[in-house]
């Protein structure tokens, strides 16, 4: 890792408040809890659902299965959009961060002009993975904006050579090359999209129908049943509440 930050906390007020320096129109759309994976609770989160965003602990049986994924999906075509912005994560504990990025830019919302945020996705635009976590190591105002947000938060700040087990990652909804090719929209079908910047590129989970619901059935299929922490929180980035 290049540098290393101070963890950003899990809950909304946390990252509403680095999403607002970034550049989100907060009375427009805000991260908000899910309380739950089960039917009544999930109809309690605003809607639509424009992205989700996951912390969870880090296992080793989760470690071994991501690099078994990773190796899989290195000699495999991609069928997602290429255009789906994805960041590889070269920062120490700066995986709150990149979730943010990673829902923000990849949701189809509407910016602040010449924000932070917006100006960073314009410089992303036809560069790798790699040269956009260099560019995003060289942006002072990230560094500075995590820095604030992370101090903010409820619980004291662990120090950035923390040795943290949580990590981030984040949730969206994405067309396939086909169906971005199209004439006929949604030709192709949609695609749950999960963006972890520690991943080897974006992983394809499957058709996508109801972005929210299909989250809500993998995090327990794939996270949840395979642990026995409940250090699991989730927020949705949707309408205001």
């Amino acid at each position: 890792m290049a540098s290393r930050w101070i963890p950003l906390e899990s809950n909304p007020e946390v990252l509403n408040t680095w999403a607002t320096a970034a550049g989100l129109v907060t009375s427009q759309f805000e991260f908000s809890d899910v309380y739950g994976l089960d039917p009544e609770l999930l109809a309690m989160v605003p809607k639509p659902v424009k992205a989700i965003i996951m912390c969870f602990p880090i296992t080793e049986e989760y470690e071994r299965k991501r690099r078994e994924e990773d190796e899989e999906l290195k000699n495999k075509e991609s069928e997602l959009d290429p255009t789906i912005l994805f960041i590889k994560q070269t920062i120490g504990n700066a995986c709150g961060t990149m979730a943010l990025i990673h829902a923000l830019a990849n949701s189809d919302i509407v910016l602040k002009p010449e924000s932070p945020l917006a100006t960073f996705i314009g410089q992303c635009q036809d560069k790798t993975p790699e040269e956009r976590a260099h560019l995003l190591e060289t942006t002072p105002v990230f560094a500075s904006i995590h820095a604030s947000t992370a101090s903010a938060g409820q619980s004291a700040s662990p120090p950035s050579d923390a040795d943290v087990n949580l990590h981030y990652t984040c949730f969206v909804e994405a067309p396939t090359k086909v169906s971005r090719e199209s004439e006929v929209p949604g030709q192709g079908g949609q695609r749950l999209v999960e963006l972890d910047g520690r991943r080897v590129g974006p992983v394809d989970r499957g058709l996508c129908e109801d972005l929210l619901t299909d989250v809500a059935n993998f995090i327990k299929e794939r996270y949840i049943s395979q642990s026995s922490s409940m250090q699991f929180s989730v927020m949705s980035l949707g309408p205001p509440q």
